[in-house]
C-alpha cells in the first residue's frame, strides 16, 4: 500500500511516528497524546531495546549499589505507555527513512522481520551512543559502554563472571569518573587511563586537579596524559589488561568512559542535515531544518549555546525530556520552542560535588571572547556553624562589559546546586557586577552571609573594572 493509499485508509486521522523510547521520544508521544485523542491522532513508537523512559543517568548509582533495583530507574513501562493510546513496538529498529515516500522500515530485532509504517510526522530520537575508540579488542568480552539500562545489566553480569577484582576505566569524564567511583563500591581495585592532564575535561585543569585529588583519596588509581591503545586478551578471548604506548594495566573488565556521540548515522543515510559534532540540526522548534513534518530531540541533536552563540553537542536527561515536550506540543498542531542551553551539568566523587555551567576558559578563547578570571575559596555554610565545608568557586566574565561566561564549583555538600545562581545569570545575560546584587537566602545553616557565588561576583567585577581603568 503506498502512502497515499495508507492516508485514505486511516481517512483524516494523522500518524505521528517515534523513533526512540527513552527520554526525548516518550515525551513527545505523550506530549502529543495529551493534547490530541486516538480518533485525531495516531502515534507509533519504536524501540530496539527492551525498556522505555529510563534514567541513564542513574546506571552508575545502580551498577554500584545506590539503587538497589533496576526497575527504579524506568520512569514509564512499555504497558503504561500503551495504556495511554501510544502503539510503542519494542525491540523494533528503524532501519531506514525515506523521507520522499514519508515512511519507515522497521526490523524486529528478534524474530528479523521487516515492514514499512507511513507517516504523516516523524520524531528522531535515537540518542546516543558510547564512543569505542577504534584499536584491537575494543569490542571484546568484558569491555564495556554504559549507555543504556541493557548495558547496564550487561556490564554487571560481567562483574559477576569476572574472575578478578581488577576494573580499568578509560577516560575520566562525567560517566568514567562516576563509574570509577562505583566500581571501588563493588569492591573492585580500580585504574583511571584518562588522555587528559586531569580528570573532568569539563572543567578548567585548575578545578579538575582538585576532582584528581579526591579521586585518588578514594583509592582510585590515576593514570594521566595517556592514550590506550589496544585491549589485550586472554586464551579464552575476554579482556585481561588495556595498554597505552608505555605500560599495561590489568583488568578482568573495562570500562568506556570516553564519552558518547550522536546516533545520526539513520538520519544521515536519510540525507537530513547534520551538524559539525555530527548531530541533527534544528530550528527553534526542534524541526529538522528543511523538513516541515520531522522534528528531531534529545542526545541526537545540536543544540544552541547561549553563551558562545555556536552550536554544541550536549547530551543530557534535562534537555531530552524539554526537547520532548516541545516536539510533542509542535507535531500536535500547537507552538512551542526551545531557546538553547548554557551548559550547565552536576555530578560527585564520594562527598565530593562538581558542577559547572557557561564555557571554560578554552571555550571562551575559541569563541573569539576576551575575559577575566577569579578563583575564590568560601565554605558552604556559616564558618562558625557546624557542618560548614571548604568550597572553590571559578567565575569567567567577560573584559570590559563585565557578562558572565562561566562558573565551575568544586566542594562539599551544598556546593553542586549553587552552580543553578549562575546558569540563571547566563540565561539572563547577567554581568558579574549585576549578580553581586542578587537578594539570595541567608542563614547560617545554608549559606555565609555573602554566598560563596557572590563572593566571587564581586571579585570578578573588581578585576573586569580594574581591565577598564
Amino acid at each position: 500500500m503506498d502512502v497515499s493509499a495508507a492516508r485514505d485508509a486511516r481517512g483524516t486521522k494523522e500518524r505521528l511516528v517515534v523513533i526512540g523510547g527513552d527520554a526525548a521520544g516518550m515525551s513527545a508521544a505523550s506530549q502529543a497524546r495529551r493534547l490530541r485523542g486516538p480518533d485525531e491522532l495516531e502515534i507509533v513508537a519504536f524501540e530496539r531495546g527492551h525498556f522505555t523512559s529510563f534514567s541513564a543517568c542513574g546506571i552508575p548509582y545502580w551498577v554500584g549499589g545506590d539503587v538497589g533495583e533496576r526497575d527504579l530507574l524506568i520512569a514509564r513501562t512499555p504497558e503504561e505507555h500503551r495504556a495511554r493510546g501510544i502503539d510503542l513496538r519494542m525491540r523494533t529498529e528503524v532501519t531506514e527513512v525515506d523521507v520522499a515516500a514519508s515512511r519507515v522500515c522497521a526490523r524486529d530485532v528478534d524474530s528479523g522481520a521487516e515492514s514499512w509504517t507511513s507517516y504523516d510526522k516523524l520524531v528522531i530520537a535515537t540518542g546516543a551512543r558510547p564512543v569505542r575508540p577504534d584499536m584491537p579488542g575494543a569490542d571484546a568480552p568484558g569491555v564495556h559502554g554504559v549507555q543504556t539500562l541493557d548495558d547496564g545489566q550487561a556490564l554487571l553480569d560481567s562483574l559477576a563472571r569476572a574472575r578478578g577484582r581488577r576494573a580499568v576505566v578509560i577516560g575520566a569524564g562525567y560517566i568514567g569518573v562516576e563509574m570509577a567511583e562505583s566500581l571501588i563500591k563493588r569492591g573492585y581495585e580500580v585504574t583511571v587511563v584518562n588522555r587528559g592532564r586531569e580528570p573532568m575535561s569539563t572543567l578548567d585543569p585548575d578545578m579538575g586537579r582538585l576532582v584528581h585529588r579526591a579521586m585518588s583519596g578514594l583509592g582510585i588509581t590515576m593514570i594521566d596524559d595517556a592514550e590506550v591503545t589496544k585491549v589485550l586478551t586472554g586464551d579464552d578471548g575476554r579482556v585481561r589488561a588495556v595498554a597505552t604506548t608505555d605500560a599495561e594495566y590489568p583488568a578482568d573488565v573495562v570500562v568506556l568512559g570516553i564519552g558518547v556521540r550522536p546516533e545520526t548515522a539513520l538520519a544521515r543515510a536519510a540525507g537530513l542535515p547534520l551538524g559539525a559534532r555530527g548531530g541533527l540540526l534544528t530550528d527553534r522548534a526542534m524541526r529538522v531544518r528543511g523538513h516541515e513534518n520531522i522534528w528531531a530531540g534529545g542526545d541526537c541533536v545540536e543544540v544552541l549555546d547561549l553563551v558562545s552563540g555556536q552550536l554544541r553537542h550536549v547530551p543530557l536527561g534535562t534537555h531530552a525530556n524539554k526537547h520532548g515536550q516541545i516536539i510533542g506540543t509542535n507535531a500536535a498542531g500547537g507552538y512551542a520552542t526551545f531557546p538553547g542551553v548554557v551548559g550547565t551539568a552536576v555530578s560527585k566523587v564520594c562527598d565530593l560535588e562538581i558542577a559547572r555551567t557557561g564555557l571554560r576558559e578554552k571555550d571562551a578563547r575559541r569563541a573569539g571572547l576576551k575575559f577575566e578570571t577569579v578563583t575564590i575559596e568560601s565554605t558552604s555554610r556559616a564558618g562558625y556553624y557546624p557542618g560548614a565545608s571548604p568550597m572553590t568557586v571559578k567565575m569567567i566574565a567577560e573584559r570590559r562589559t563585565g557578562r558572565l561566561l562561566g562558573v565551575q564549583i568544586v566542594g562539599r555538600e551544598g556546593a553542586a546546586k549553587r552552580v543553578d545562581i549562575a546558569a540563571v545569570a547566563l540565561t539572563a545575560g547577567l554581568t558579574v557586577e549585576q549578580m553581586t546584587a542578587l537578594d539570595l537566602g541567608y542563614a547560617p545553616p545554608f549559606s555565609p552571609v555573602w554566598d560563596p557565588v557572590l563572593v566571587a561576583a564581586r571579585k570578578a567585577a573588581a578585576k573586569v573594572r580594574d581591565s577598564m581603568a
